[in-house]
């Protein structure tokens, strides 16, 4: 067994670990910011967070940053699964580090469950679908399927009954009215959004119009896209809505909470799901309090996640990725 550094160390090889690497940076983040840092130190990976991608305006605690990495975390521990690497992770392993979130030890994994490879291998064709959706067929199986993936992380999914959509949607346009002045949340949105061509952010083919927009009543509104009408004949958005919740509210409950994201959104993929993670209404106190009466009063609701069917085959365009030399590091 070949080691980066030394044959004695229980490693990955050098193209296995940069090709996981590689596979596991389209994890999904807040605005696309991949606000992460890894680091290759002898037999040991760690995570940190980067303050340097907080958005300020957005996300002063670091809440959504630490779910994004969460999502990154279990993109890497699945992604050395379906090469037969078994993770063995300490999550937050430094009280006095508060951005070193995780380290990563490796050991030879003879049999991943099934489900494991096709959840790495939706990792080349998952991504955020902003657009009107159809109604996900069988979604009670769907739920239970997601739930399982969910519940190892101490994460709670729970799904919104129809009638009370209407709720959401007024929280939505509560937090759009409450952000169309605030100038620092519209100077950092227009920065990290609708610019194509660079490595990071929101590209502006990934955004909606303003007619694709209305049509959809529970999603963030961004600078508008380029495209005028995609999906005509999807009036309205009748994607299912599922909130995450953890029992508290530390940073150990956001990384857990990026996790589970990360595996339901996988999951999704390998169904030929398309789903749009939205955190516009938890970054509010309002919306947040909202969702907590409406699902589980003894839990904090971390993000709602949009499930549905795209009714069309539009080829999908990946939204850019930072090369790895900018987040990972071999010591």
């Amino acid at each position: 067994m070949t080691a980066m550094n030394s044959p004695s160390v229980a490693i990955p090889d050098r193209h296995t670990m940069l090709e996981a690497m590689r596979r596991a940076s389209r994890a999904p983040s807040v605005h696309n910011t991949q606000p992460w840092r890894w680091v290759l130190d002898g037999d040991v990976l760690h995570l940190y967070s980067d303050p340097d991608r907080l958005l300020t305006a957005a996300d002063p605690h670091g809440r959504q940053m630490i779910i994004s990495c969460g999502a990154m975390l279990h993109h890497v521990r699945t992604a050395f699964g379906a090469r037969g690497w078994h993770t063995d992770t300490v999550r937050l392993p430094s009280s006095a580090e508060p951005d070193h979130l995780a380290e990563i030890r490796f050991r030879p994994w003879d049999s991943p469950p099934p489900g494991l490879y096709t959840r790495a291998a939706a990792m080349t064709t998952r991504h955020t679908d902003r657009l009107p959706m159809e109604p996900p067929e069988h979604f009670d199986e769907v739920l239970r399927r997601l739930r399982m993936l969910a519940s190892p992380h101490y994460v709670e999914l729970d799904p919104l009954a129809d009638n009370l959509r209407p709720r959401l949607t007024t929280a939505t346009e509560h937090a759009t009215a409450l952000r169309h002045h605030d100038m620092m949340y519209q100077a950092e949105i227009g920065w990290w959004a609708g610019h194509s061509g660079i490595s990071e952010g929101v590209p502006a083919e990934a955004l909606p119009s303003a007619a694709e927009a209305a049509r959809v009543d529970v999603g963030r509104l961004f600078p508008a896209g380029r495209h005028s009408l995609r999906r005509p004949e999807t009036t309205e958005d009748h994607a299912r809505l599922v909130v995450l919740s953890t029992e508290y509210d530390t940073p150990a409950d956001w990384l857990a909470a990026g996790e589970a994201l990360s595996a339901v959104l996988l999951e999704c993929a390998a169904l030929g799901l398309s789903t749009c993670a939205l955190t516009h209404i938890t970054e509010l106190p309002g919306g947040r309090k909202m969702l907590t009466g409406l699902v589980r009063p003894t839990h904090e609701p971390q993000l709602v996640i949009r499930i549905g069917n795209a009714p069309d085959a539009d080829p999908w365009v990946p939204t850019p990725r930072r090369p790895i030399q900018d987040f990972f590091t071999v010591r």
